[in-house]
């Protein structure tokens, strides 16, 4: 029976082998001719090679790639550098490219000033982050039009970058501005000052309200494991009109498959328990979370390809902004997604669809969407960018898209 097993076993390598050398083989006539590299085929197959432990057969494949792709090409080179980083690392197994990835972009320190450049050229490429901020400001300041005072709780508040045009809004309010209360919640950062960034946030959103004489409180809660917050640590108080906001953040919390007790769907229970007036969610719609390695390769690779098209369509080449945007956001969040396993992995975005069931699930209920800001919306959309964004409406999400492809998913939320 060894002897029979022995000579099957060669088959499947061979036949992966003809195949590699086969595209190969075309790569060669192709670069001769000065014609387009298939770059799409070859991250697949060198990603299913890596699967099979072929180290050889990847490491050729992965060569190729990297030998027709660049920094500063056109969209689907920049995505096959991109995504032959991540490959790298993964087949490096050791960690020591990955280490050397994050190592770089550690040295760079970005700050604030630079973060804010990158982007607004982002807001001025594309309408996936203005759209849900606008949507997310418009529909907290309709629903708290008489409060005296409003308290955002903001998971993942980052830099604050949302805030000034709500804050700009409430100024302008009929009877004047009410008392604004924000707690921002964020990871703490590596070093000896874990909450530096977010304390300096809460200073500069200081400062604007200040400008604008709105009456301003911040609180900065840090925390690794934003399920272990409690209710009291948000100081909650009945009289204040109380919104839960959470731009994109959810899909750095662990589920199912990584952990039994699942945290996306215990920080949602714990919102549902601070009652909130409004919980407004936009959320990464992508279906790379697979544990499986090549079906979770091929959704990041159908996703993130749309959104290197994007920026093809909408940055000149050598934008700085885009070469940010491209080689340290997109960048980190593609090789994390490709070299990582278990609770090294932190990008893990779901559907649009399985979050509607998670969120009612936790015992909420989705608000219709408002019609006259969707109008809005619409307007600026076809105002701003490119005709080839999309925004829609399904099951009282707002949906964000290129060419057709569903990226970017808005709700709003109430208690059941």
């Amino acid at each position: 029976m060894r002897k029979a097993c022995s000579k099957r076993k060669p088959k499947p390598c061979s036949r992966r082998n003809s195949q590699t050398e086969l595209v190969l083989g075309k790569l060669g006539r192709k670069n001769k001719g000065k014609e387009t590299v298939d770059l799409r085929t070859l991250l697949i197959l060198c990603a299913q090679a890596i699967s099979a432990d072929d180290h050889r057969t990847a490491g050729e494949l992965l060569k190729q790639i990297k030998d027709n792709s660049s920094r500063l090409g056109d969209g689907n080179q920049r995505l096959a550098r991109v995504f032959a980083n991540g490959l790298e690392a993964r087949l490096d197994g050791s960690g020591t490219v990955m280490q050397n990835f994050y190592a770089s972009l550690a040295l760079k320190k970005t700050t604030a000033a630079d973060m804010l450049k990158s982007y607004k050229g982002y807001l001025s490429a594309c309408p996936f982050k203005k759209l849900p901020i606008i949507f997310a400001n418009k529909m907290i300041y309709h629903m708290n039009e008489n409060a005296s005072a409003l308290h955002i709780v903001d998971f993942g508040i980052l830099y604050g970058f949302q805030w000034p045009i709500l804050i700009q809004h409430l100024a302008k309010r009929r009877g004047g501005p009410p008392k604004l209360r924000i707690t921002g919640i964020e990871l703490p950062q590596h070093g000896f000052r874990p909450t530096e960034k977010i304390e300096a946030t809460g200073r500069r959103l200081e400062n604007y309200c200040k400008r604008f004489n709105v009456p301003f409180e911040y609180k900065a809660v840090v925390a690794q494991n934003w399920e272990n917050i409690r209710v009291e640590d948000i100081e909650i108080d009945s009289n204040e009109f109380l919104a839960v906001n959470s731009l994109f953040r959810f899909e750095n919390l662990l589920e199912e498959t990584a952990e039994v007790d699942c945290p996306r769907n215990a920080v949602l229970k714990l919102i549902r328990k601070m009652n909130p007036d409004i919980f407004v969610h936009s959320i990464i719609n992508g279906s790379y979370n697979s544990p499986f390695f090549v079906t979770r390769f091929r959704e990041a690779l159908f996703h993130l390809s749309a959104v290197f098209d994007m920026f093809d369509n909408t940055l000149p080449s050598d934008e700085p902004a885009r070469l940010t945007l491209e080689n340290e956001f997109y960048g980190q969040e593609a090789v994390n997604v490709i070299a990582c396993e278990g609770l090294a992995r932190v990008q893990r975005p779901e559907t649009y669809k399985q979050w509607q069931i998670r969120t009612m699930r936790a015992g909420f209920k989705p608000l219709p969407l408002n019609q006259e800001v969707m109008k809005l919306l619409g307007d600026k959309l076809k105002a701003w960018y490119h005709k080839d964004f999309v925004i829609d409406e399904h099951n009282h999400w707002m949906l964000q898209g290129w060419k057709g492809r569903i990226l970017f998913a808005s709700s709003c939320w109430v208690p059941a």
